[in-house]
Parts: structure tokens; C-alpha cells; sequence
């Protein structure tokens, strides 16, 4: 039973008809549920335990709390985070005590959208998972280990739910509609297969999504003389019109594509890149923000190896600006691509991450004499600036020997280049200066002796 619900609703979403009754009806999550899986062998003995369910939208969260309370003969309560807070939980939790005092019956409490209870919100359920008083089963499309209390999660197991396959939806929809009790199966609607798997296609996973736009197909299907509905093509192209992927913006999947999408780049994939940007898109990203991400490459995985990289990212944030979307994410595809396709070196995101960590733990050391400026009298009698070298006034523009870093690190070298792209030839330059340098150094301890 739901805590709130006084009475049966006249008109029901097919959605809700076509809500599995027992887990033999329960579609998907067979790595959870098939037989000999623990989850599955747990409820066959009636031994149930606190649990959080994690997953995307149209999983069936919802609907297996519910399967799990009707196969170990518990009351069913349900709160949603969204609308319920402290005093909602204490009546739950009142309930469940009459319940278990007048039949000894045991309370599934279940909270959907358990991620937006704050922390003094999820630790009111402590006490009562603590002492049995609710089987507390908490549903989250974001990542538990970020949103919930490490005090909950140490009290309930977390299981991953996963997205449908588009076979086991097409399957349902077509449960759904022969099924002349709960379905659809009393309009004799008439839906090629073909249609049947662009709606399991078009739902991305989602079983809810999947029977409410069959739903909609089915009631905008021409009659037809003998009595029959069907549903052509036509239609189908309007009720998919403006259908994207699944995607949340901020949530666990569009950090798992902008990660995605990163993770492309780097590895040198130019399909992988434009596929994630895509899916980004089609969800209704910023492209802008997928710009950013990709001057933050130049830098990071590219860096010297190709410094146009930087560039070609810089224009294409600037393009998307002057001329808008349409062209403007097409330049930013094509600086996707070019990044994907540069070679690859993090020299400088070491180097950089390296050097500030040492500053950090080390002595403030010297500004070295000469290396100081001396714009007053006073400066100059000091010695600031007397032994420096200009190093225009040097062969080839370099003051070979000359140390730049304070006495106690000029030994010391951050920057590494890789033996790729541009970097080779940075790599090449400086070991030829770094021979300049021995080569004054040995002079120097010739001209001592």
C-alpha cells in the first residue's frame, strides 16, 4: 500500500497497468534476479535486508521494491524525497510499529529519489533499519557513494540496476499490446514489428518511456473499416519528433559521457570523440561547455605535442559564439576531431602539476642576484642584475651554462618532453642546449684549475 494513497485512480497510464505483478513478470536485471543470483535466492527464502537500488530512469526500481514486499508478505510504504521530510517519516515509521504489534507483519519503506534527503533526513532512518522497525529500500538515479551518508550505506547493500535492452522492451511492448486485461489487446490494434522496435529503440532503456510512447502511438491509430486500429509510419515519425537519449544534465551519465567523451580524445579516437559529442548534444548539453573541455585537453593531453591543438579549440569556442549553434557546433566537432586525431603528450600537465607541488612543500628560496632587476641606485650598488646574461648578446641566442632556478634546484628539471610530434623537436632542442651547458661547465672547471 502507498502511506498517502486513499483510493484507486479512475484512469491509469499504461505504464502503471502493465506493472509486473510477481518477479516471473519483472523485466531485465537478470545479473540480479535469474536464478542462483543472491538477490533472487534471498527473496525465494524470504530473507530480505535493507537495500539502495541505483539506476537510470524506467529500470523498474520502483516496481521491484513492490515485488520484494509481496514476496516476503511485508507492508508497503512509499515516501518520495521530493515531496516528504522529517514528519513523514516518523508516521511511516509509527505505521510500521502498528503493523508488526498487531500482525506481526514486517514494513518495506520505500523512498524514491532517496538522494535528495539531506544528511539530517537520511540519518532519521538509522534508528529503525538499526532495530528492524522498516526494511529500508532507498531508489537513486545518482551515484550513492556522492549523495548518501556513509552511516546509510553501511546499512543497506546497493545494487545496480541497468538499462533495458531494446529486445527485452520490444518484448514488452508487445505483452502490452495482446494483453487485453491490462494492455491494449481489446482495440485490435494492428503495429508492424518494424515499428515495434523503433519505439524499443527510441525508449533508450527506459520501459516507462517505452509504454507511454506506445501508449501515444496507440491513440493516434486511423481506424479502419473492419474495426481495426493501426498505427503506420507517419505517425510513428510524429511521436518520436524531439525524442532525445537519455541524459541528465549535471547527474551520473552526463559525467559518465563528458568522461567518455575525454577519455576519446586522448585515446586518439576521432569516432569515439564525435559519437559521446553527439549523445552529448542530443541530450541537450551546452556545446559550449564541451569546448571548454577540450582547450582543457590542448593543454592537458596534447600540450607541446601539438600546440595548434590549443588553437584550433580556442577558434572553435570563438566560432561557436560569432555564428551560433548550428554552424558553431559543427566547429566545435571539427576541433574534437583534430584533438583526437593530434599526438599525444601530458609533459607540460606533469611538469606543471609536479613543480607547483614541490613549491608548495619546499622553502621559499631566493630570487638568485642576477637574476634580479635594478631599477633604483640602491639596486644596482646591491649587485642586482650585474652577472646576468642577455641572452640575445650570446651565440644562437643563448647564454649556455647560465642558471635559472635558485642555487639549491639548479639541478633540477620538471619538464620531460615526449618523443611525439612537436615534442620530439623541443626534446631535440634542448638536448642540444643542455650540451652547450656541459660544455661550458667543463670550460669554467678548466679555466678554475
Amino acid at each position: 500500500m502507498d502511506l498517502f494513497a486513499d483510493q484507486t485512480p479512475v484512469y491509469q497510464p499504461l505504464a502503471a497497468r502493465m506493472r509486473p505483478r510477481t518477479l516471473n513478470e519483472y523485466c531485465g536485471q537478470s545479473h540480479l534476479l535469474a536464478a542462483n543470483k543472491p538477490l533472487r535466492m534471498a527473496l525465494e527464502q524470504g530473507a530480505i535486508h535493507s537495500m539502495i537500488f541505483w539506476g537510470p530512469p524506467g529500470v523498474g526500481k520502483t516496481t521491484l521494491a513492490r515485488l520484494i514486499a509481496h514476496q516476503v508478505d511485508a507492508q508497503f510504504l512509499t515516501l518520495s524525497a521530493v515531496l516528504a521530510g522529517v514528519k513523514d517519516i516518523r508516521i511511516a515509521v509509527e505505521q510500521a510499529k502498528q503493523v508488526r504489534a498487531q500482525s506481526g507483519r514486517g514494513t518495506v519503506l520505500f523512498i524514491d529519489e532517496v538522494h535528495r534527503f539531506n544528511k539530517s533526513q537520511q540519518d532519521a532512518f538509522l534508528p529503525y533499519i538499526e532495530d528492524g522497525t522498516v526494511i529500508f529500500i532507498g531508489a537513486t538515479t545518482e551515484n550513492p557513494s556522492f549523495e548518501l551518508n556513509n552511516a546509510l550505506l553501511s546499512r543497506a547493500r546497493v545494487y545496480l540496476l541497468r538499462s533495458l535492452e531494446a529486445t527485452a522492451i520490444k518484448s514488452l511492448l508487445s505483452t502490452a499490446l495482446s494483453d487485453a486485461e491490462r494492455g491494449l489487446g481489446k482495440r485490435r490494434l494492428v503495429m508492424s514489428d518494424d515499428i515495434l522496435a523503433q519505439l524499443a529503440r527510441a525508449a533508450d532503456g527506459d520501459a516507462r518511456r517505452a509504454l507511454n510512447l506506445l501508449e501515444i502511438s496507440a491513440d493516434l491509430a486511423e481506424k479502419q473499416t473492419d474495426g481495426s486500429e493501426v498505427v503506420p509510419e507517419t505517425v510513428l515519425v510524429e511521436v518520436l519528433a524531439g525524442q532525445g537519449r537519455r541524459y541528465d544534465k549535471q547527474g551520473d551519465l552526463f559525467y559518465d559521457m563528458i568522461s567518455a567523451f575525454h577519455k576519446s580524445v586522448r585515446g586518439s579516437s576521432p569516432d569515439g570523440a564525435l559519437y559521446w559529442y553527439c549523445r552529448m548534444l542530443d541530450g541537450g548539453c551546452d556545446p559550449l561547455y564541451v569546448a571548454r573541455r577540450l582547450v582543457a585537453i590542448a593543454s592537458e593531453d596534447i600540450g607541446n605535442a601539438d600546440p595548434r591543438a590549443m588553437q584550433v579549440a580556442l577558434a572553435a569556442w570563438d566560432a561557436f559564439e560569432r555564428v551560433g549553434p548550428a554552424e558553431g557546433e559543427r566547429a566545435i566537432a571539427q576541433a574534437a576531431i583534430y584533438c583526437a586525431s593530434a599526438p599525444k603528450s601530458n609533459a607540460v600537465y606533469r611538469a606543471f602539476n609536479q613543480c607547483l607541488a614541490d613549491v608548495k612543500q619546499q622553502t621559499g628560496y631566493e630570487v638568485p642576484v642576477h637574476l634580479r632587476n635594478a631599477p633604483t641606485e640602491l639596486m644596482q650598488e646591491l649587485g642586482y642584475g650585474a652577472e646576468y646574461r642577455y641572452a640575445h648578446d650570446e651565440p644562437d641566442a643563448y647564454a649556455a651554462g647560465e642558471s635559472y632556478l635558485p642555487p639549491e634546484l639548479h639541478q633540477q628539471q620538471w619538464y620531460v618532453p615526449e618523443n611525439r610530434g612537436l615534442e620530439l623537436k623541443i626534446k631535440q632542442r634542448l638536448e642540444y642546449l643542455s650540451q652547450l651547458d656541459e660544455a661550458s661547465h667543463k670550460q669554467r672547471y678548466h679555466s678554475d684549475q
